[in-house]
C-alpha cells in the first residue's frame, strides 16, 4: 500500500489571555494532514485500511450522517488507494455540499432511517454478507484500530506538555491519545471535551478503547445543547478565533474543544507556566453546515460596527 504523507506541526497560539495567565498553548495541526482526509479522520482510518488490505478486501463499507467528515475522509481515502466505498447515510437524500463531495470521490450512498441505522452490523450483514470484498468500518472509524492510529499523534510531538485537550464524539481519539500519553508523555494529563449532551458515558468508552487506562479528566459542560448544536456565543468564539489565528475550526468538534480550553484558562484552571496542547482533529468542512447562520452573524456584526462608526 502506497505511503500517505503526514504533515502536522505544533504551532503556538499567543493571546493576551495566555500572556496574562502565564500559560503557553500549542495546537497540533492535524487539520493540515490532507484537505479531506484530515485530522483524526485519517488517524482512525489508517489501520482499518491496512486491515482491509491484509484481508484482501477492496470495498470499505461505513456509516455517517449527511454532514459527516468521516464519510468525506473515507470516500477520498478509498479513491486514493483505489478502493470502492459505500456509506449508509442517516437521513434523506438532499442537496448538500457534503453529499456532492462523497459522490464526486466515487462513494456509493445508501440512505436509511434512524431506526435501521442504529444496528450498523445488521445493515452490513443485510446488504454485504455475501460480498467477500466488503470490509466493515464503524461510524467515525471508532474502535480499537482507530485508537491505535490516534496514539501516534503523541508519538510525533516534539515538545513536552502538562495537558492535552481533545474533543470527543465516540471516545476513540481520546483513547488513542491516552495510550500515547502513557507511553510517550507520562507527565501530561488528558482533558476530554464531549461534544454531545450527556457525554459522561464516553468515560467508559475511553477506558475500553484504551485497554483499561485511566488518568484523564472529562469536561462535559461544553456541548452547547448537543451534538452539532451551537449558539451565538460559540459562533462569536469561532469567528474571533479564525480571524485572529488564521486557523479554520468547526462548530461540531474543535470549536467546542477550544472554547472549553479558553474558558478553563480564563478561570485559572491551570497553574502558571503550564504548557498545553490542543489537538485539532480536522473536519473543517463541517463549518459548511452552518455557513448561512455564520454568515448572518458576521453580517450583523459588521452592521453593528458600521452603525457605531456613523454614530461617532
Amino acid at each position: 500500500m502506497k505511503a500517505f504523507p503526514i504533515y502536522s506541526p505544533e504551532e503556538e497560539i499567543q493571546t493576551n489571555l495566555f500572556k496574562k495567565m502565564n500559560v503557553r498553548v500549542f495546537i497540533k495541526r492535524d487539520d493540515m494532514i490532507h484537505p479531506f482526509i484530515s485530522g483524526n479522520k485519517w488517524r482512525k482510518l489508517k489501520y482499518n485500511v491496512l486491515a482491509a488490505a491484509e484481508q484482501h478486501k477492496n470495498h470499505l463499507v461505513t456509516f455517517g450522517g449527511i454532514w459527516s467528515n468521516h464519510l468525506l475522509a473515507t470516500a477520498c481515502a478509498a479513491a486514493y488507494y483505489g478502493l470502492r466505498a459505500t456509506a449508509f447515510v442517516r437521513g434523506e437524500d438532499i442537496v448538500s455540499d457534503s453529499l456532492f463531495m462523497y459522490r464526486l470521490y466515487g462513494m456509493n450512498l445508501r440512505f436509511t432511517d434512524r431506526q435501521a441505522y442504529r444496528d450498523k452490523r445488521d445493515l452490513f450483514e443485510k446488504y454485504f454478507a455475501d460480498d467477500n470484498d466488503a470490509y466493515f468500518v464503524n461510524e467515525g472509524g471508532s474502535g480499537i484500530l482507530g485508537a491505535q492510529g490516534c496514539a501516534e499523534i503523541i508519538a510525533e510531538l516534539t515538545n513536552e506538555y502538562d495537558a492535552v485537550f481533545t474533543a470527543a464524539g465516540t471516545g476513540t481519539t481520546a483513547a488513542g491519545l491516552l495510550q500515547g500519553i502513557h507511553e510517550h508523555q507520562p507527565n501530561a494529563r488528558l482533558h476530554v471535551v464531549p461534544v454531545l449532551k450527556g457525554g459522561e458515558f464516553l468515560k467508559q468508552e475511553v477506558i475500553d478503547f484504551s485497554g483499561g487506562l485511566s488518568g484523564f479528566d472529562m469536561h462535559t459542560e461544553y456541548h452547547f445543547g448537543g451534538y452539532a448544536r451551537y449558539n451565538e456565543e460559540l459562533l462569536a468564539f469561532i469567528s474571533e478565533f479564525v480571524s485572529t489565528t488564521g486557523i479554520l475550526i468547526d462548530q461540531v468538534y474543535t470549536g467546542k474543544m477550544l472554547y472549553a480550553l479558553y474558558d478553563k484558562i480564563k478561570n485559572g484552571y491551570f497553574p502558571e507556566g503550564a504548557r498545553i496542547l490542543a489537538v485539532h482533529t480536522g473536519g473543517t468542512f463541517g463549518i459548511l453546515g452552518i455557513k448561512e447562520q455564520l454568515n448572518q452573524y458576521l453580517s450583523d456584526k459588521q452592521a453593528q460596527a458600521d452603525s457605531h462608526i456613523k454614530a461617532d
